[in-house]
């Protein structure tokens, strides 16, 4: 089904709105969520509470994006597990891909906190439709949609350290950009 129709769905406060985003966003979502949670039954849950957040904002909202939209919220949702669950642990794969973007930020603050601002969040989109397709995607899957080295790997066709080397390149352009927009955090 069409998204618009979905969204529709939403606003006619029909149970088939749910139904409609299950079927076509499940795997999207199970996919967010357990890249960040590695817990395919945690993921499971994230989507359910995602399908009861956008069951609660839609409406008012009409998203540009019904996909873009889920997107955000699955990924909100696993982070805010994770860091429940990961209140005093430390150490994991994400925290690792947490701690490579944060040699883009010369600061202690929180990295989802900084990306959350709408001032660094623009720039950070600006620069990232600056750079190649290639480029923005890995960079994206990596950091957004938090896409393993290996995964990336075994989708683009390309050795582990060809996409290591990319991704730190891309950070590096990154940082210069921040800077020369005169975001120094």
């Amino acid at each position: 089904m069409d998204d618009s129709k979905i969204i529709e769905l939403y606003f006619e406060r029909s149970e088939k709105a749910i139904e409609e985003t299950q079927a076509k966003y499940d795997k999207l979502c199970v996919c967010i969520a357990n890249n960040i949670l590695n817990n395919e039954e945690d993921a499971k849950e994230c989507c359910n509470d995602t399908y009861l957040k956008v069951w609660n904002t839609i409406p008012p909202l009409r998203p540009a994006s019904l996909y873009a939209y889920i997107s955000k919220v699955v990924r909100n949702t696993a982070l805010h597990k994770y860091e429940y669950y990961h209140a005093q642990k430390r150490n994991n794969e994400f925290d690792m891909l947490l701690s490579e973007l944060e040699e883009c930020f010369n600061t202690s603050d929180n990295i989802e906190v900084i990306i959350d601002n709408s001032v660094i969040s623009n720039a950070i989109s600006e620069f990232l439709y600056s750079i190649k397709n290639e480029a923005r995607n890995i960079f994206i899957q990596r950091y957004y949609y938090s896409e393993s080295i290996r995964n990336l790997c075994n989708h683009y066709g390309m050795s582990k350290s060809k996409i290591e080397s990319m991704l730190h390149r891309t950070r590096i352009k990154l940082k210069e950009y921040l800077e020369k927009e005169g975001i120094s955090l």
